[in-house]
C-alpha cells in the first residue's frame, strides 16, 4: 500500500493530500529513508513522522484498504 494512503486509512494523517505534502516536504521516513508519497509500506517497516518539534515512529501492523474508525489502531504501534 501507498504511504500517504496508508496514513490516511490509519488515521495517523486525517487527509490523504495532507499525508502527500508531508511525504513531499520530507517529513515523513519509512526505515530511516525519506519517503515519496508512492512508496510502498509492508508489515514491519518503521514509519517515522516528525510533528512539528517531535519525532513519532510507527511500526506497521496491518494493511487494509478500509477499516473503521474504532479499529484504525490496530494498523500500528507506537515504537517510542
Amino acid at each position: 500500500m501507498r504511504i500517504d494512503k496508508f496514513l490516511k486509512v490509519s488515521r495517523i494523517i486525517v487527509r490523504r493530500t495532507v499525508a502527500k505534502n508531508a511525504c513531499e516536504a520530507g517529513r515523513v521516513k519509512i526505515n530511516s529513508k525519506p519517503a515519496k508519497p508512492g512508496d510502498e509500506v509492508k508489515i514491519g517497516d518503521i514509519i517515522e513522522i516528525a510533528f512539528g518539534n517531535a519525532n513519532v515512529s510507527y511500526e506497521v501492523m496491518g494493511i487494509k484498504d478500509h477499516v473503521l474508525k474504532d479499529e484504525a489502531d490496530s494498523l500500528y504501534k507506537i515504537v517510542n
